[in-house]
């Protein structure tokens, strides 16, 4: 008789450890290279496009799960039951990445980067469609707060104001929705299946975009996109480590020490100081994302007394 023909191995996520300072540790690594990347595009969108960039990220993105891609390969793990929600998640994410780089062209990358920070509201909002969350009172006000700010930084029908300056927005709209997407397949798709999907979508659709923008890049540009590729890889991952070791609540807020080394950056590369406006409406960003992090660990401490009180299995 044949052996009975095995099933793939579904891999699955390392369960998670209560390690704050690690957590925030590896936060505030991920803000280095997450903020590397965001200036090192800007820098590159003065002489390539947007797409070109992007393509060259995603391209980049790729190459480094190829081992994961590879049939036979000892690291495979393309198996999965959830094709279309990788795919729409791949999209995303390269709906995120395009228009932010987008926006980087046009704004100084402080204020797209506050201006990005606006993803909670977002996934606050998706979170009732899609996860049928019950969304209280508190976090709707959090949502309406952060709000204010993104109106603060954008200033609409002033001279200051930019049509780029939605850019951000729509990335952070994507941003959620990818978050959104992560969030129907946790626990059932391990974190680097999620990623090598989201890489090879997101190189499929620009490798069929990007011929129709081309610009032939120098040495030094083709140099500098790989550095975006791995710098923003490898700063995603490093998010993904850190929360396995602490809450959302507690990490928040050192995930926006981002904005420090982006206005760092951006002033001594750029010559770009942030305003007042800026400094303001990220103020109220930041205190809204945090907020709503805060209620989302209420949120998750009573479902889990719930659960634990309900007499089901």
């Amino acid at each position: 008789m044949p052996a009975p023909e095995k099933k793939p191995e579904t891999r699955r996520a390392p369960a998670r450890v209560d390690h704050p300072f690690k957590g925030i540790a590896l936060v505030l690594l991920s803000t280095v290279f997450l903020g590397c990347s965001d200036v090192t595009a800007k820098y590159l969108s003065s002489s390539l496009p947007s797409i070109e960039i992007t393509w060259i990220r995603f391209l980049t993105f790729a190459l480094m799960f190829t081992p994961v891609m590879l049939p036979g390969s000892p690291f495979y793990a393309m198996h999965t039951t959830r094709l279309g929600l990788h795919v729409m998640r791949g999209v995303a994410l390269l709906g995120s990445s395009l228009f932010f780089i987008s926006g980087l062209r046009f704004l100084p990358i402080a204020e797209a980067s506050a201006t990005g920070f606006v993803a909670p509201l977002f996934v606050t909002a998706l979170s009732i469609v899609f996860l049928s969350e019950k969304v209280g009172m508190r976090r709707w006000v959090a949502t309406a707060v952060g709000l204010v700010g993104v109106m603060i930084i954008l200033r609409p029908g002033s001279s200051a104001f930019h049509v780029a300056a939605f850019f951000p927005i729509i990335s952070a709209f994507c941003w959620a929705a990818a978050l959104i997407l992560t969030r129907m397949m946790s626990g059932r798709e391990a974190v680097v299946t999620t990623m090598a999907y989201s890489a090879l979508t997101g190189v499929v659709i620009l490798t069929a975009m990007v011929p129709f923008v081309w610009v032939t890049p120098s040495w030094s540009a083709i140099g500098l996109g790989i550095v975006i590729g791995v710098a923003s890889t490898v700063g995603q991952w490093i998010v993904v480590l850190a929360y396995r070791y602490g809450d959302a609540s507690v990490l928040a807020p050192f995930s926006y020490t981002q904005l420090l080394w982006v206005s760092i950056l951006g002033f001594f590369l750029f010559g770009e100081m942030p305003d007042v406006w800026t400094v303001t409406g990220a103020a109220f960003i930041v205190a809204s994302g945090l907020y709503i992090a805060h209620r989302e660990r209420i949120r998750r401490a009573q479902l889990l007394v719930l659960e634990e009180r309900s007499p089901n299995p």
